[in-house]
């Protein structure tokens, strides 16, 4: 049995930055390829990539080889990238370690040939001994090269998908030492060649290839409908083979390899050849078939002017450690490309063995022109794979991507806002989609990151994720007749309000007066009244106190300020303000004396539950104010600090007036703070067509959808998404039964959008849940353990023996 050790045989013999000088006189300038993620790319994105390759290519000189080459392998997810120290980062940590995944690495080579003609003989052994290889110089003929090479990539660069990134001298060394060491990983071996297979180390090597213009049945297109997200009233595309790419699941790499030949010459060629084919079309069917292919090819170089005649080759390299599996892995290839209607071939013997040994981007010259198809580069180009794997961000929230479930970090916050310029979000969905779920997801990791969240929430979804963290969180209930222990007008010392304070004051009065759009001159005339009773009454402020102090110079306060009475009407003052204090109906909610704000400004995590208030617009209207003025003296002094306001049960608050109004002032405010709004919503019919709500929406540039079986029109219509986000939404699926369950989501981040999924290990899942009865076992359990990391893992021991039991 032959073997090939390729230390004794390297290929490469100089590599200068990414500039490879092979042992057979070929240059090759290597890059490594920046695809977009799968699923993300729609209909009209392909067909741009498909003119952007073209336009790239077509200028190359005429010999250059380009070589796209796709590595697929599977493997064990790295979790060690992910935050490994509280409670549930442990429990996600350990839940998805060694989670086996599809990795994908894209490259693409140039190749200079030593020989122009590009006229390899059958069967060229890569590794045929030479004296001491060619040790080929920078001449004139590279130096152009190079610059031809470099114009294309800075056209592909400049281009919105995708980015081609030189390749670094160890990378090369080890792309290569990867391909001839047969993905072995932790020890080199040798390439056993026989006639019935290849062996490398621990695996069987196996390939199949599309080498003649006759494998192609049918036309070919840059993509297609993917069958299974498409459904009748929507059509969700894929590249035209994709189906061999990431959808295989199988270990394969994808080499696509293209001679870029003389138009000129092979326009004479063809002529040649359709003269001999026309003489023996009556000697049988098949001259017949490539007599039509040949004819189609010249047609094609004669009518377009901007066609660029190619040779090319297609092959698929697979490999296994159970030969029985190869051979499932070939049936499985030969059924993709059925679907293409393209007739695979499959090589054996020598044939299989000149296939992989020359499918390296050293040697990819030495095929011949039985292994090669001839066709326009169009054509070409739409054998092409354009996407990769979900992509990871340095930092940001956890979510999974939706072909393995492996962990995707999104950075939804953006601090470069190199996506995003305000990172305010919505969640929409509807009743029992899980939006509660969601947001927990959410809030959680940016609370493990360091961020302060704020949340109002009118359900009480967030409690028993609060729980785990004892000192760090607070939660303030409002309950009937009692005030939330917030004094706005409370000072703890006697140096005064500063210019920000009374300001806030001002407004805070203001919309208690219901004064929503008071005139500068109102505006002036608040703080004239604000200043003076601050400076008359020294301690024990309050809104009764300043009620008082108004009461008692009623009759001599607008000539002591020198103010008219239009500006301020010490009668409407005293008049509506007397429903807040003394006997008044909402006296309670300010009867608070010292500010308890304090207790507030050590917390990270504050909740404020209005549960119970949630059908009382005026004291909710109160609630909001009272709490905006909390987080202005708070939670906003720290301008460095991020920070995030949630509205929960948003549409709720929006049924009184004002309410919209007062959350605009946080997405005015949140501007000149490191913050975020977020507010979450059923459906957006629920925020009102108006200039407040479309201010809102405008700041609000990343959005998430759960499944919404009434669809997603009017979401579309009014955050003006594309078609693909619309088909994207269309085609989310949730998994709710079997081992691994999960819930799709719609995320878009400024431009970009994709479907991911969420899916969470039991220890999180317990955290998140917010009603039902296995949420009130857990709140039992922690009744009894007052430790909810504890209530947590009992309630998973018990559902185990439950289910070891039944």
């Amino acid at each position: 049995m032959p073997k090939i050790n390729i230390n004794s045989h390297h290929p490469i013999l100089d590599i200068q930055n990414h500039m490879v000088f092979a042992n057979n006189g070929n240059v090759v300038l290597c890059y490594e390829l920046a695809l977009p993620e799968v699923y993300s790319l729609s209909e009209q994105d392909f067909e741009e990539l498909h003119g952007l390759w073209f336009q790239a290519f077509k200028s190359l000189p005429t010999g250059t080889v380009i070589h796209k080459q796709d590595i697929y392998q599977k493997v064990g997810y790295d979790a060690e990238q992910l935050p490994n120290c509280t409670f549930l980062e442990k429990a996600t940590h350990d839940y998805f370690q060694g989670r086996e995944h599809l990795s994908h690495q894209s490259y693409l080579f140039f190749i200079l040939p030593l020989d122009k003609t590009l006229n390899a003989s059958k069967y060229v052994n890569p590794f045929r001994k030479t004296e001491k290889g060619f040790h080929r110089k920078l001449d004139v003929q590279v130096a152009e090269f190079i610059t031809a090479v470099n114009d294309a990539v800075s056209f592909i660069n400049n281009s919105q998908h995708v980015s081609l990134v030189p390749m670094k001298p160890p990378n090369i060394i080890t792309h290569m030492n990867n391909y001839y060491n047969g993905f072995n990983q932790g020890f080199d071996t040798d390439i056993l060649l026989d006639k019935k297979q290849i062996e490398i180390g621990e695996y069987y090597f196996d390939a199949i290839a599309v080498n003649n213009e006759t494998c192609f049945g049918g036309p070919v297109q840059s993509s297609r409908p993917n069958e299974k997200f498409t459904s009748d009233d929507f059509t969700f595309h894929k590249g035209f083979i994709d189906g061999l790419g990431l959808d295989l699941n199988e270990n394969h790499l994808v080499n696509h390899i293209l001679y870029l030949d003389d138009k000129y010459k092979w326009r004479k060629l063809l002529d040649k050849k359709v003269e001999e084919l026309s003489k023996s079309s009556n000697f049988g069917s098949m001259n017949k078939v490539v007599l039509k292919k040949v004819q189609h090819i010249l047609d094609q170089i004669n009518t377009d002017d901007s066609s660029r005649i190619i040779r090319g080759h297609l092959n698929i390299i697979f490999w296994h450690s159970e030969e029985e599996h190869l051979k499932r892995i070939s049936s499985k290839i030969k059924a993709r490309f059925k679907e293409l209607d393209i007739v695979p071939y499959n090589p054996n013997g020598e044939e299989r063995k000149h296939y992989f040994l020359n499918s390296h981007p050293c040697h990819a010259t030495n095929f011949s022109n039985e292994d090669l198809y001839v066709t326009d580069l169009k054509h070409a180009l739409c054998l092409y794979i354009n996407n990769t794997n979900y992509q990871s961000d340095a930092t940001g929230i956890l979510f999974n991507d939706r072909q393995h479930n492996i962990p995707i970090l999104k950075d939804v916050w953006d601090e470069q806002k190199k996506r995003i310029k305000a990172r305010n979000f919505a969640i929409f969905a509807p009743t029992g989609e899980g939006k509660s779920f969601l947001a927990n997801n959410i809030l959680r990791q940016y609370f493990e990151q360091g961020v302060r969240l704020v949340l109002i929430d009118l359900g009480g979804s967030y409690a028993k994720f609060a729980k785990l963290y004892p000192e760090q969180h607070i939660i303030l209930r409002y309950e009937q007749g009692k005030n939330l222990g917030i004094n706005p007008f409370y000072t703890s010392d006697d140096s005064g309000l500063s210019p920000e304070r009374l300001e806030d004051l001002a407004v805070f009065l203001l919309e208690l007066l219901a004064q929503n759009n008071a005139s500068k001159s109102q505006e002036v005339a608040i703080k004239k009244v604000l200043l003076l009773y601050y400076k008359k009454v020294r301690q024990n402020h309050s809104l009764a106190s300043l009620y008082q102090f108004v009461d008692d110079r009623k009759d001599t306060l607008i000539q002591e300020l020198q103010i008219k009475e239009a500006h301020f009407s010490t009668y409407d003052f005293l008049h509506i303000l007397s429903e807040y204090v003394d006997d008044g109906p909402y006296s309670f909610l300010f009867n608070s004396g010292a500010d308890q704000t304090y207790t507030i400004e050590d917390k990270r995590l504050i909740i404020f539950e209005l549960d119970e208030v949630r059908d009382n617009k005026e004291i909710l209207s109160v609630m909001l104010k009272l709490i905006k003025s909390a987080i202005q003296r708070t939670i906003w002094r720290n301008r460095s600090e991020r920070g995030i306001i949630l509205f929960d049960e948003f549409a709720k608050q929006l049924k009184f007036p004002n309410v919209l109004e007062s959350v605009e002032f946080y997405y005015q405010a949140i501007r000149k703070q490191n913050g975020a709004i977020g507010i979450i919503l059923q459906s957006i019919n629920q925020l009102p067509e108006n200039s407040t709500s479309a201010s809102i929406l405008e700041n609000t540039q990343v959005i998430y959808s759960l499944r919404n079986e009434k669809g997603y029109e009017t979401l579309q219509q009014r955050l003006n998404l594309s078609s693909h986000d619309l088909n994207q939404l269309k085609s989310i699926r949730n998994k709710l039964t079997g081992e691994r369950k999960y819930t799709e989501i719609f995320i878009k981040i400024g431009k970009e959008s994709n479907i991911f999924r969420l899916e969470v290990p039991p220890e999180v899942y317990a955290a998140y849940l917010t009603d039902g009865l296995e949420n009130n076992q857990i709140m039992e359990l922690f009744k009894k353990t007052g430790d909810m990391e504890q209530a947590i893992k009992a309630f998973i021991h018990l559902k185990k023996k439950s289910y070891e039991n039944n």
